[in-house]
């Protein structure tokens, strides 16, 4: 009998449920329901519209029922960083506030005057970001310190949604990570840090591994929905359960490819030494306590909203015809320039850039986009050289994985800059990474290794090389 399981994967700008299910020792994916994510304005801040995106998680489980699918478990996964927090009663107390906002704009350096940068560092190993989640709660706590009085329970965004389902206040491991509150080396919330901040660490929960199950849906949900499934953890953190997917790691750098570019390596230990600080790497945690030792970078969400600067009247295969036309046209930015996290016009901010140092100024939406998949591939270089620093030895290949890795461009321009073979693929890497994290808690696969070569044999990987006419 076929077994099924259900992987909700939410992303800055969509989400999907996905049915997963294991024929012929080969996994099989099946789209039921796809919606849109934005942030929208509330008040004075960008905030997720929650109780929508639960709505759609809903929708998505009925569609199961209409199909005559009845999963066995159900996992969600989203970015990281946001949070919500909920009071006494388990009712939410805030918004969930977008990473984008600008609430955290020089709550960075105050939170240094508290704590030294490099000591954080070394007992998280986190990247610093200003959108990070301890700047958010800093920031909070400055501007609503009543609000944080109030806070009985802290619950980062897959979190809540699997308190929706179940009930079940947790945090879960991957996530939790990414908040720069997590000590690295214990993996419990680090008390030292939140006590300096004066944040109650009460709030917080027990933290759990991906792949535990948590508990079953609430009875008013079964009920609406007819049938009943468990609730599983999968790497909650979308990066971790993408990294899952890379079906070799061996020598490989990696590079999930989305609205962020993440780049790094797969390692069994934190790397927080100096050289790690000073090119802002990051040490996330993964599957199996392993951890992702990588950079973010911007990423894809620069083309996303060109094309909507756009009105989007150009689809992102019909931006990469339009920059293969602009061959002759070169300019470069710096994606990382945090001018380019949420501007108020993403093609203006660009053209800005290019005035301000002296290069030609690009006009066309060709040349708009040759601009930001040029200097993406500028970044992701940058990146390559300093992990080979660091790890003192070259990788041969580069794996990225994720809906950016259809970016055909893109991929033949990494390996023609890098000298590297690059494999593409999966595409559907998060919802993969998601869904063999279930099957591994409901024991239909044995672990980690089986499921990597479960996936290699699964889906189509594309090679990329140096030389023209390459491409396989």
């Amino acid at each position: 009998m076929t077994r099924y399981t259900l992987a909700v994967d939410i992303g800055a700008s969509s989400g999907r449920l996905i049915i997963g299910s294991v024929q012929n020792e080969k996994l099989e994916l099946n789209e039921i329901h796809r919606f849109e994510n934005k942030m929208i304005k509330k008040g004075q801040h960008y905030c997720w519209d929650m109780d929508r995106l639960f709505l759609e998680v809903k929708k998505g489980i009925k569609k199961c029922n209409d199909l005559g699918i009845k999963p066995e478990s159900i996992g969600i996964d989203t970015w990281a960083v946001d949070f919500v927090l909920l009071d006494e009663d388990g009712e939410r107390l805030t918004d969930a506030v977008a990473y984008r906002d600008d609430r955290t704009d020089g709550m960075m350096e105050e939170v240094f005057q508290k704590i030294m940068k490099e000591r954080l560092y070394l007992e998280t190993g986190i990247q610093f970001q200003k959108f990070n989640t301890i700047y958010q709660l800093y920031a909070l706590k400055k501007t609503q310190p009543e609000v944080l009085e109030k806070a009985k329970t802290f619950l980062m965004i897959p979190d809540y949604l699997h308190y929706l389902l179940s009930g079940i206040p947790a945090n879960e491991y991957t996530n939790a990570s990414s908040t720069q509150l997590l000590n690295a080396f214990t993996k419990k919330w680090d008390k030292t840090i939140l006590d300096i901040l004066e944040i109650n660490s009460e709030m917080f929960q027990e933290i759990k591994k991906p792949n535990t199950v948590l508990g079953n849906l609430k009875a008013e949900l079964v009920e609406e929905f007819g049938f009943d499934m468990k609730v599983i953890l999968p790497a909650t953190h979308d990066t971790g359960s993408a990294v899952i997917s890379v079906p070799e790691l061996n020598d490989t750098i990696y590079i999930s490819s989305g609205t962020w570019s993440l780049i790094g390596v797969e390692n069994r230990f934190p790397i927080c030494v100096t050289k790690a600080l000073d090119y802002n790497f990051t040490n996330e945690g993964g599957i199996d306590y392993r951890f992702r030792f990588l950079k973010n970078i911007m990423g894809l969400w620069m083309i996303q909203e060109v094309r909507r600067n756009y009105n989007n009247q150009y689809s992102f295969a019909e931006f990469v015809d339009l920059a293969n036309a602009a061959h002759d046209f070169r300019s470069i930015v710096n994606v990382n320039d945090n001018r380019f996290l949420n501007p108020d016009n993403m093609v203006e901010e660009i053209q800005s850039y290019c005035i301000e140092t002296g290069q030609q100024v690009p006009s066309t939406p060709g040349e708009i986009a040759k601009c930001v998949y040029e200097s993406l591939v500028e970044s992701y270089i940058t990146a390559v050289n300093e992990i080979e620093e660091i790890f003192e030895k070259s990788f041969p290949s580069i794996n990225i994985i994720g809906g950016g890795c259809q970016n055909e461009m893109l991929n033949q321009l990494l390996a023609e800059a890098t000298k590297k073979d690059v494999y593409a693929g999966p595409i559907e890497a998060t919802a993969i990474g998601n869904i063999v994290s279930q099957f591994i808690a409901l024991g239909e696969i044995d672990s980690l290794s089986e499921a990597r070569q479960m996936i290699k044999k699964s889906f189509e990987i594309k090679e990329y090389k140096a030389a023209e006419d390459a491409i396989k």
